[in-house]
């Protein structure tokens, strides 16, 4: 029986909070697109429960402080039957005491550990780090090295000064003790720094194995550039870096990417060809030139999409727009998705990770379409995804 939350709407409205401007914009509107195009697809086929789909975004212009009184205004003015998390951990994290409080359904895109310690039962991650997020983000990075002859031995950390940080911070230095590895720096930076060279020299100082970074978007391509002006030369770098994935990021680095090893949710290799992913990409990546987005969408798009193909297969089972039923249902089932088959367990985590480790390799200019398939964004960790073999050690 269809039990919808009380609104004077015909159409059945999700709303959200979006960092649609911030450092994290670029991608945002990436996701957004993603949506945008779900909600074109349900509609096309008759909408959800014989009704039409509305998304309702509002921009928290990545402040945290913005988020909660959007999703106040979006459940107390607009009347939202249902919503969805943003993307990334710090504005997640800000949601959650109102969606809490509110006892909402809610499934969150890319937030990583956002419900370790809340233990919220009606929260999902649409992040496929499983359930132990902290190390399993980072944990292929220290995988692949513990197996290069000679082993290496020492790792230096630097990440930026940021909530989202944080947690794979955590989990590097635990993966580093897992593995054999000793620590002999760890550091952070400002998001506002400019110059990188000061920092890359104190780690050089260092003559670390293993330099392991977690950056966002214009800070990567910062610490990217002042380690090639550097004649520091790890055996590995790269880890958690937030921008690689980026089509601009790659755009612009170009083969100054070569030789670094980062995760990955989703890359263009045969064997994450799952049912419906190169259909929805080709959708995207017209639409993206049109509207000046990432080209490539690989990072955010797939997962954003399979965010809604949750909440839709949910719906359309259940037969509901109840939350605690929408929570109950996605409990106790899996959903295929352009992602794969996703099954959440603990903290709503998903049951089983799967993150992956891409390694750039012979990259020889700038363009685009350079970046459109597997031969140069090589994984190279789960051997159950690999399309390649590490190149070692990093020789740029």
């Amino acid at each position: 029986m269809i039990q919808p939350n009380k609104t004077t709407n015909k159409s059945i409205r999700i709303g959200y909070s979006l960092s649609l401007s911030g450092p994290v914009a670029e991608n945002t509107k990436a996701v957004m697109l993603a949506h945008q195009i779900w909600e074109e697809d349900i509609n096309s086929r008759g909408g959800l429960l014989g009704r039409k789909v509305k998304l309702v975004c509002y921009n928290d212009n990545g402040d945290p402080s913005q988020v909660a009184d959007n999703y106040q205004k979006l459940l107390d003015e607009d009347k939202v039957d249902l919503v969805i998390g943003g993307y990334g951990t710090n504005t997640i994290a800000a949601s959650m005491p109102f969606i809490m409080e509110r006892k909402r359904f809610l499934v969150g895109l890319m937030g990583l550990g956002v419900n370790l310690n809340l233990k919220y039962p009606n929260y999902f991650a649409m992040i496929p780090t499983g359930p132990n997020p902290n190390s399993t983000l980072t944990e292929g990075f220290f995988a692949l090295a513990s197996l290069q002859k000679p082993k290496p031995l020492t790792v230096a950390i630097l990440s930026a000064d940021a909530e989202f940080s944080k947690n794979p911070v955590i989990g590097a230095r635990e993966n580093a003790g897992k593995y054999g590895f000793r620590i002999v720096y760890e550091d952070t930076y400002s998001l506002s720094t400019e110059d990188y060279t000061p920092l890359i020299e104190k780690v050089k100082a260092t003559d670390a194995d293993l330099f392991f970074i977690c950056s966002y978007l214009n800070d990567s391509i910062g610490l990217v550039r002042a380690i090639h002006k550097s004649n520091y030369r790890p055996k590995m770098v790269g880890g958690a870096m937030i921008g690689p994935q980026s089509a601009s990021v790659k755009k612009e680095l170009g083969p100054l990417l070569n030789g670094f090893v980062n995760y990955e949710y989703w890359a263009p290799v045969p064997k994450m060809n799952f049912i419906g992913v190169a259909d929805l990409l080709a959708k995207y990546q017209m639409k993206a030139i049109e509207q000046n987005l990432d080209e490539l969408g690989y990072y955010m798009v797939p997962l954003a999409y399979a965010q809604m193909q949750v909440l839709e297969q949910a719906v359309a089972t259940t037969e509901s727009l109840d939350d605690e039923v929408l929570s109950e249902y996605s409990r106790s089932n899996a959903f295929e998705t352009v992602i794969g088959k996703v099954r959440f367990g603990e903290g709503g985590e998903w049951a089983e990770p799967r993150v992956i480790q891409v390694q750039f390799q012979n990259i020889h200019n700038n363009e685009i379409e350079t970046f459109k398939d597997g031969r140069v964004q090589v994984v190279v960790e789960p051997s159950e995804y690999a399309s390649g073999s590490l190149i070692y050690p990093f020789a740029p």
